[in-house]
């Protein structure tokens, strides 16, 4: 088996591995929660309840800080953050990370643009279903497009970090569509 071969079968492995779970459904409230977060290494308390005053917040969910998937995706996040600014929305991630590694996290892999929160005891991530079922120390990779009434608009699960912004990204439009005055 070729080392490519090898290592795609590893990566379907993990996927499927992983993939049963359930992440909240298209209509449902959002669990309001309040989490310590840093933004470029200063702390502060965030809460979604103040988040969604200014527009709908993408709430991604991802398992370990410095791990490859999780710094593909928070390279991808931050570089679209203009373009969620454009739409009026606000990114947040959120593992079990603690404070001190999201610190170095959210200024090198997330580029200082937008906000990681510490869920070390996995209130948040048991909220949103995000748990992952084969390794339950960790979130799913779970993205989630919450509306500022509290709805989720947009809800999506998979290990892979690729679709992810994008994914979210059509939800906002869409859903701004919909609400144009």
């Amino acid at each position: 088996m070729s080392g490519k071969r090898m290592w795609l079968g590893v990566l379907l492995a993990a996927f499927l591995s992983s993939a049963a779970h359930a992440e909240l459904a298209v209509g449902a409230r959002a669990p309001g929660f309040s989490a310590p977060a840093t933004l470029g290494g200063k702390h502060f308390t965030f809460a979604l309840a103040s988040a969604l005053k200014k527009g709908p917040v993408v709430l991604y969910f991802y398992p370990a800080a410095f791990t490859k998937g999780c710094t593909i995706e928070a390279h991808q996040f931050a570089a679209a953050i203009p373009q969620y600014r454009r739409l009026g929305a606000s990114v947040i991630g959120v593992s079990h990370d603690d404070l001190a590694t999201l610190d170095k996290f959210s200024t090198t892999e997330c580029k200082k643009a937008f906000p990681v929160a510490a869920d070390p005891d996995q209130h948040v991530i048991k909220a949103y279903d995000a748990v992952m079922t084969k390794h339950p120390e960790y979130s799913n990779r779970t993205s989630y497009v919450i509306a500022p009434d509290g709805t989720v608009l947009y809800a999506y699960s998979d290990l892979d970090p690729f679709k992810h912004v994008d994914n979210t990204l059509a939800a906002i439009k869409e859903w701004k569509l919909k609400h144009a005055h």
